[in-house]
């Protein structure tokens, strides 16, 4: 088998392949230090890892289920940008454009994941999606993250103080990322399907970076956020408030502070941040579709 042919056959079936496998490049060369015999013995092992995780699934899902709880997820950020930009001196001046451009970005994704559905979007879709019913709607989201109920809420101030509201955004794209990916499996043999799957999933994570690049650049001194996924919890949200809003940012995040792939503990021949930065990690149905359900009023 010529795996560099292989390689080069699937980049061109699905240009975000080296980007999935491989997401950070710079973090992996931090773990790279095999002898070059032990890494080609190892390639078909590791080629099978990669599979696995990039498609692999082990349970079974309709695919009007997958598109419906990823449309679920783009009407709340097509909602939370939409918000976002009406309100009154929220976003700062100088980015308005590019929150335009992920706004638009959002809105499309909507638009085309219900032509896909057709009549199969749900009913929950399709209030959520109701926008000309928001003066008194029965199901709207709350982006301030507690279905509607102000008492508690993790983000009160979602749309009055532009560091949480950049805080959220980063949050939602990341959870998208996050969501595509542990979807994506149950799309295998529908090229159409996975298609418009992996693609948008490239953009959510283009999405993320930016907006985790423009949270650093607002920090005052010294800021452990990157443009990518570092462990879990408030180190990778660098969300800071009640503990409240980094409890429920934190399950987001839980599993990236992950340092074993395939059963080998990474660890030993890289820091564990390198490890972890280096692998994307899927989240699973149940946990998506309990994220999204906090950012839907009861």
């Amino acid at each position: 088998m010529n795996l560099l042919n292989l390689v080069s056959d699937i980049q061109t079936a699905d240009p975000e392949f080296a980007d999935r496998i491989s997401p950070r490049r710079a973090a992996i060369k931090n773990i790279t230090s095999f002898g070059s015999k032990v890494a080609v013995a190892a390639l078909p092992f590791a080629f099978s890892t990669l599979f696995k995780k990039a498609y692999g699934q082990t349970a079974t899902r309709s695919v009007a289920d997958v598109l419906n709880l990823a449309l679920t997820a783009e009407l709340l950020e097509a909602g939370f940008y939409r918000t976002g930009l009406a309100t009154t001196n929220l976003i700062a001046s100088a980015d308005r454009a590019n929150f335009q451009i992920i706004s638009n970005d959002e809105n499309n994704h909507v638009t085309f994941l219900k032509s896909l559905l057709g009549s199969g979007v749900s009913a929950t879709n399709a209030t959520l999606g109701n926008t000309a019913n928001t003066a008194a709607p029965t199901l709207v989201f709350d982006f301030a993250g507690n279905k509607g109920n102000p008492v508690n809420a993790p983000f009160p101030t979602v749309f009055t103080d532009y560091q949480i509201f950049l805080a959220v955004a980063s949050t939602f794209e990341d959870f998208g990322v996050r969501a595509y990916k542990g979807q994506a499996g149950f799309l295998k043999g529908l090229q159409t399907e996975l298609t418009v799957a992996l693609n948008i999933h490239s953009v959510e994570a283009r999405h993320a970076s930016f907006l985790r690049r423009l949270r650093a650049s607002y920090a005052t001194g010294a800021t452990t956020l990157k443009p990518w996924i570092t462990a879990d919890g408030n180190t990778a949200t660098g969300l800071t408030g009640t503990g409240l809003a980094a409890t429920t940012a934190a399950a987001v995040y839980s599993g990236e502070a992950n340092t074993t792939q395939a059963g080998v503990n990474l660890t030993a021949i890289g820091t564990a941040a390198a490890v972890q930065e280096s692998f994307d990690e899927p989240i699973d149905t149940v946990t998506a579709q309990t994220i999204v359900g906090l950012f839907v009023r009861a």
